[in-house]
């Protein structure tokens, strides 16, 4: 009886801890879909090689992000912060731009969690280096195509959109900016 209770005991913590997995490793699912519109002429900035929304076209949005680990897989894309810049208006955690030359980004709006990473440091590990980036803004998952948004579409939810002096720390050429499959953690 004595060794039933102990069998009995750990196949229920094995089947809790499985449960535990794969709650933790289920992926976070499309939320909708927005259908892009044809930008107002000079509306849409095509610095660092934005995309404008096409008339038509339906665009994926997530509100949510993949689970963050101690190393969360992402895609590194490049945004300028600047006022003028392809990142649209003031940064939303403090509502200032902020220089190319400083290491910031913005998040994914599942990983940005409501502002929660605000002014937050950040570790960006790609191309055999690292990079501390303060998190200013959230990279919009839920909406686009639309003012707000510069006319781009919504963002993927697995993005670290970084300023150029991030992309410059991590000692890609320039040449080769635009999309890096990354990792990243909380600093």
């Amino acid at each position: 009886m004595k060794n039933l209770s102990i069998s009995t005991f750990v196949l229920l913590v094995l089947l809790l801890a499985a449960a535990s997995l794969e709650a933790r490793l289920q992926s976070c699912n499309p939320s909708g879909k927005i259908r892009g519109i044809n930008p107002p002429p000079g509306q849409c900035n095509r610095e660092n090689n934005s995309d404008c929304c096409k008339v038509g076209k339906l665009y994926t949005t997530y509100k949510c992000s993949p689970p963050i680990s101690g190393s969360t897989k992402a895609v590194l894309t490049i945004n300028s912060f600047q006022k003028g810049g392809d990142g649209g208006g003031p940064s939303e955690c403090d509502n200032k731009y902020h220089s190319d030359d400083t290491p910031v980004v913005a998040l994914s709006t599942g990983w940005y969690s409501g502002g929660s990473r605000c002014l937050n440091n950040i570790k960006i590990s790609g191309n055999g280096k690292s990079v501390v980036a303060m998190v200013v803004d959230e990279c919009d998952s839920t909406m686009g195509c639309d003012e707000d948004h510069d006319y781009q579409p919504p963002c993927p939810n697995n993005i670290v959109d970084a300023s150029k002096a991030v992309w410059e720390a991590l000692g890609v050429s320039e040449d080769n900016w635009g999309n890096l499959d990354i990792t990243w953690s909380d600093a």
